[in-house]
């Protein structure tokens, strides 16, 4: 135990924390992102698995538990990396060079904050139903015409397409830091690592947003 603590300690290891919580999220995201990607299969098939996941009971929650889990010491870890940095370069215009830092990595904690609050909407919205924009009426049994009747709403549908947006260049960042800290970002495995993070936030962005597109022009609609 004391050796954990030790080794979270350092730099390294509140990275490599970060990393390890990083991919507890992106695969509740990419997880999630299947399962919703069923509404094009229909609200049967959406409702359908809507009840198989309530039907898991405990185990739902214990994967809720775990990912709530995982996004606070993510957070954390965050925080905490940020104030060790700003004490180790406290010359402002060092610290916040930025010539040749790539978009993701200068917007990450900015992009960190609105998926924060991208989470408590969402939950608000479509899980509890009490969000402001929220599908009405809200239907506990009918997850299909909540997801679709939420969408219709022209400024809730521009929002999640932001947020999905951030979570992209989020989780590119992210991916790519974890390579970094791994040490495997030599030249021989830099590009193909690269395409990995590229590859893995684009394919949960275009999936995530297409719905919301879906929804705006017509081609998914209540039933």
């Amino acid at each position: 135990m004391a050796g954990a603590l030790s080794f979270y300690r350092s730099s390294i290891g509140k990275k490599a924390v970060m990393a390890a919580t990083g991919v507890i999220g992106v695969g509740f995201v990419l997880g999630h992102m299947v399962g919703n990607l069923q509404v094009y299969l229909g609200a049967e098939t959406l409702n359908a698995y809507a009840a198989f996941l309530k039907g898991t009971g405990e185990l739902l929650w214990v994967i809720r538990f775990i990912l709530l889990a995982a996004i606070v010491i993510h957070i954390v870890a965050a925080v905490q990396l940020t104030i060790e940095n700003r004490k180790a370069r406290p010359n402002r215009y060092a610290f916040n060079k930025t010539i040749q830092a790539s978009l993701a990595s200068r917007t990450l904690r900015w992009g960190g904050l609105v998926l924060l609050f991208f989470i408590v909407y969402h939950i608000l919205h479509f899980t509890v139903g009490v969000a402001p924009g929220g599908p009405v009426p809200f239907e506990k049994e009918n997850v299909y015409n909540n997801l679709v009747k939420g969408f219709q709403n022209v400024p809730v549908s521009i929002f999640y397409i932001a947020a999905m947006v951030a979570l992209t260049m989020h989780i590119y960042h992210g991916a790519w830091s974890m390579f970094q800290s791994l040490g495997l970002n030599n030249a021989r495995w830099s590009r193909l690592l690269r395409r990995v993070a590229t590859g893995i936030a684009v394919a949960l962005c275009v999936g995530n947003i297409s719905i919301p597109i879906a929804v705006l022009v017509g081609f998914l609609k209540p039933v």
